[in-house]
């Protein structure tokens, strides 16, 4: 079966993680994406370490599924070649600053006059317009504007970010959703569209009940540790050996706990007799519960709920996660043939579609400019031309 975006060309000028994360993912659904990278250096995440060998851990895990164009953007014949590329794909992707792709004669305006089906998609950190449309934007500073730090650590602390860079995630996720949009309304419209978002955009669109509490009811949530805003027991509860996340956010899944932990006593208890009650004393209640959990470790207790209908699992670090069996079976990691490291492991495609039948990874992230010449070749450069832009320095090859 043929992948969904099998006939997709894509374009992608960007850098760092939000934007090439949105072209992974389109990569994974089978479109043919070309990663242009600005020489020397390439793309800034090559050289984030930790490292395998000598290629960054962080470049190896958003840059699967694409082929490698090395250009010299301050070459005027490197960038009359992104432009000339640009007139024949489907889809462009970048994350400039707004306005430096006008400034480069890549702009969408431009664009659009020579490639009217194009589907031009950018990232941004605020926007491209408004009171800070022309500021720089990182992951962290839009999960602090955005409001996710607010919410996100113990109460009397400080606001913490997040352990992934969800913003970034999250602008490519949104990125690559409305990339597909557009180009299943272009197989109606014969047109293709702008389509934008930004780091500080995609986590206030995935605020969710966090930010409609305040635009509902003017309630202006706080810390909440790790513990559910609205119900008791959901949260985390301390085992033997660890940490588990256990939830029992109803009666009925209230009254299974107690008797798994045998605590029967405690569900006619006028503490703890409904919700309300649990919130109301739900610091000395998560005293009682974790007394009990101690007796027994993490995975034994899960077991244990799981066996009574009760959602738990145990807090992870990364290698017991890459270890579950669960996450094998699920196949949630996948090996590829590197040409420099051999076999190694990536995480998947989280999806299942059917088209997925032999894996999301078809190949692996690659070399700088290992590419450039099998790209140029396709898009209609004779071997002279190509020759000619690499002793001139304008293209790279690996």
């Amino acid at each position: 079966m043929a992948l969904p975006l099998d006939s997709i060309r894509v374009l992608d000028l960007t850098r760092a993680l939000a934007g090439p994360f949105c072209t992974m993912c389109l990569g994974d659904f089978g479109a043919d994406v070309i990663k242009v990278e600005s020489l020397p250096k390439g793309d800034m995440t090559r050289a984030w370490g930790p490292f395998d060998q000598d290629i960054a851990a962080y470049y190896l895990s958003i840059n699967r599924n694409k082929r490698d164009l090395a250009i010299n953007f301050r070459d005027p014949e490197g960038l009359e070649v992104v432009r000339k590329l640009a007139r024949e794909v489907d889809v462009l992707v970048e994350n400039f600053k707004p306005g430096r792709t006008d400034e480069m004669g890549l702009g969408y305006e431009k664009l659009k006059k020579d490639n009217p089906k194009l589907i031009y998609a950018s990232i941004t950190g605020f926007g491209r317009d408004g009171p800070y449309g022309e500021w720089p934007g990182l992951d962290q500073i839009a999960q602090g504007m955005s409001g996710v730090m607010s919410v996100t650590g113990w109460p009397g602390g400080e606001p913490t970010r997040a352990g992934v860079p969800f913003g970034d995630v999250g602008a490519g996720m949104w990125a690559a959703m409305g990339i597909c949009a557009a180009v299943a309304q272009r197989h109606v419209t014969g047109e293709g569209q702008r389509v934008e978002t930004s780091l500080l955009g995609s986590l206030i669109g995935m605020l969710n009940v966090q930010g409609q509490r305040y635009l509902s009811a003017n309630d202006v949530p706080g810390l909440g540790g790790n513990f559910h805003m609205a119900a008791y027991p959901y949260g985390t509860c301390q085992a033997s050996d660890g940490q588990l996340n256990v939830g029992a956010p109803t009666q009925d899944l209230w009254e299974r706990l107690c008797g798994v932990l045998g605590i029967e006593e405690l569900i006619e208890h006028p503490d703890y007799v409904d919700n309300d009650k649990r919130m109301e004393n739900r610091d000395a209640l998560c005293e009682r519960l974790n007394k009990r959990f101690h007796t027994d470790t993490a995975i034994n207790w899960t077991h244990k709920l799981v066996k009574a209908g009760i959602p738990a699992g145990p807090v992870y670090t990364m290698d017991k996660v890459f270890a579950d069996p669960h996450v094998l079976h699920q196949k949630m990691i996948e090996e590829v043939e590197h040409p420099q490291l051999g076999q190694i492991n990536l995480i998947a495609n989280p999806l299942r579609i059917d088209a997925f039948k032999n894996g999301s990874i078809r190949t692996p992230p690659p070399a700088l400019g290992e590419q450039s010449r099998e790209v140029l070749a396709e898009y209609g450069f004779a071997e002279s031309e190509i020759e000619a832009l690499v002793e001139s320095g304008a293209v790279g090859v690996a």
